[in-house]
């Protein structure tokens, strides 16, 4: 991040870039590439060996397994060790990508988010109109795990800061700790830090035949018991190297530490890539003590349950008309297929992956008064549901990959209309997704405010369809 990087925008890559590489534990060549995607989008993976598979959104609610790294699922298709790449996403700032791999595991590299943080670099960073919509805590969020000895801990903060403490009962690791005052610091403290394990773990993975990514040479090995020679035999095989021995610091000399307390910092890189998958920018200053990828998911999904439990409070949209929007009549013109003097929607103010925020002013000239009712104007109900709609196609069509679609109704429920909509009102139009897009199909709610208060609401089902 350089110092003209504005934080309360929304960003994505400049350009395609593509990395491969072997993965840790499937040992399959992958390759990846990172993909520009519209506002709103979020990040998200695609298997594109996998023809017909959903895309993968990148949140808590996706992961199916935390035994060794992260995996995220959709239907039949998952991704396995996703933490690096989406810690390297979060320290450069990118909130909107789409990941598409054709295979299961993300390249291990050198086992740290570095060679992600080159290929961002070489992709170039760009800003959005869009505006990003920061997530504050008003009170602690607590995770425990007696069992583990976990304790995490997520207190109110005016920026987002992580300390990370481990304690193995190593004597080699001892009691250490890492921490992040400031997300521009990721790239330098933080990204080069590699995974790490202690030999008995190693030595049971290779006795499972577990590590199949061939040269393991991207992990520290810590050594916590004596090793005789057969064992340093079989190691020297494993790591292709002509000499294997434990160094006085109690590592493996398959590599050079690049900092002191690499371990403890590993393990911070690892919560920043495991609590992207809240799927909402936060402002915390996190705590975690003893953190594995199993912690760090649940304690993702408190602070998820939380935010939405809290969203409440900031539901009503606040409209400035002095500020310039997200996006303009003429980005609406050219998303959506409507047209004068069915296009009901006059500009975005707030986008993110699963909100949308639009703006119509309601005027005497609309053509629908002359008949409805003139002595009386009131603007259709259905004209209302259809506003919302063509705000949510924005919504879902920025969900999408690129292309051109149209999207079409299914279903209206729970619509309920509480107050006139008249000339010389504003309203303002909120869709939120209920849940993900799955083959197309968008599940939202629906609000209408006019003066502060609710006018319309709905539960709307719509298909997109890509026009070719």
């Amino acid at each position: 991040m350089d110092n003209h990087f504005n934080p309360d925008k929304q960003h994505t890559l400049s350009k395609a870039a593509v990395i491969s590489g072997t993965g840790l534990h499937t040992g399959v060549l992958v390759d990846m590439k990172l993909v520009p995607a519209h506002p709103g989008f979020g990040i998200q993976f695609h298997r594109i060996d996998l023809p017909g598979s959903s895309l993968i959104k990148a949140d808590c609610d996706n992961v199916t397994d935390t035994s060794r790294g992260t995996t995220l699922q959709e239907g039949e298709a998952k991704v396995s060790t996703v933490e690096h790449i989406l810690a390297a996403l979060v320290g450069m700032g990118i909130d909107n990508a789409l990941i598409e791999l054709n295979g299961p595991e993300i390249p291990i590299m050198d086992g740290s988010s570095q060679p992600f943080i080159e290929l961002i670099e070489d992709a170039g960073i760009t800003e959005q109109e869009a505006t990003k919509a920061w997530y504050s805590l008003e009170e602690n969020i607590y995770h425990y795990d007696e069992e583990k000895r976990v304790e995490m801990t997520a207190l109110p903060s005016t920026n987002y800061q992580i300390t990370t403490l481990i304690d193995f009962n190593s004597p080699v690791l001892g009691t250490q700790h890492a921490g992040l005052k400031n997300m521009k610091d990721f790239k330098t403290a933080i990204a080069p830090c590699r995974t790490f394990c202690f030999l008995h773990e190693l030595e049971m993975l290779l006795d499972n035949n577990l590590i199949k990514g061939g040269d393991i040479n991207n992990a520290i090995v810590v050594v916590d018991k004596k090793v005789d020679e057969e064992e340093l035999k079989r190691l020297k095989k494993v790591f292709k190297k002509e000499k294997i021995q434990v160094k006085s610091e109690g590592y493996l000399n398959n590599l050079e530490l690049r900092f002191p307390n690499e371990p403890a910092r590993h393990k911070l890189l690892d919560v920043i890539g495991d609590l992207a998958l809240i799927g909402y920018p936060i402002k915390a200053r996190i705590i975690a003590n003893r953190p594995g990828h199993s912690s760090n998911v649940e304690f993702a999904k408190k602070i998820k349950h939380y935010i939405k439990r809290n969203k409440h409070i900031k539901d009503v949209p606040v409209y400035d008309a002095s500020q310039p929007p997200v996006y303009a009549f003429d980005y609406i013109e050219k998303t959506l297929p409507h047209r004068y003097p069915f296009l009901l929607v006059d500009k975005i103010i707030e986008l993110t992956d699963n909100r949308i925020v639009g703006i119509k002013n309601v005027t005497f000239n609309e053509w629908y008064f002359s008949g409805h009712f003139p002595s009386n104007p009131v603007m259709p109900g259905v004209l209302q549901v259809e506003a919302l709609a063509q705000t949510g196609g924005i919504l879902c069509i920025n969900a999408m990959p690129k292309g051109k679609y149209d999207t079409y109704f299914l279903k209206i429920n729970n619509c309920k209309f509480k107050q006139k909509v008249v000339p010389g009102d504003t309203m303002i139009l909120k869709m939120e997704l209920n849940g993900p897009i799955r083959r197309g199909i968008c599940d939202m709610k629906g609000t209408v405010y006019v003066g502060g208060k609710v006018a319309t609401e709905a539960d709307l089902i719509a298909q997109l369809v890509k026009v070719d």
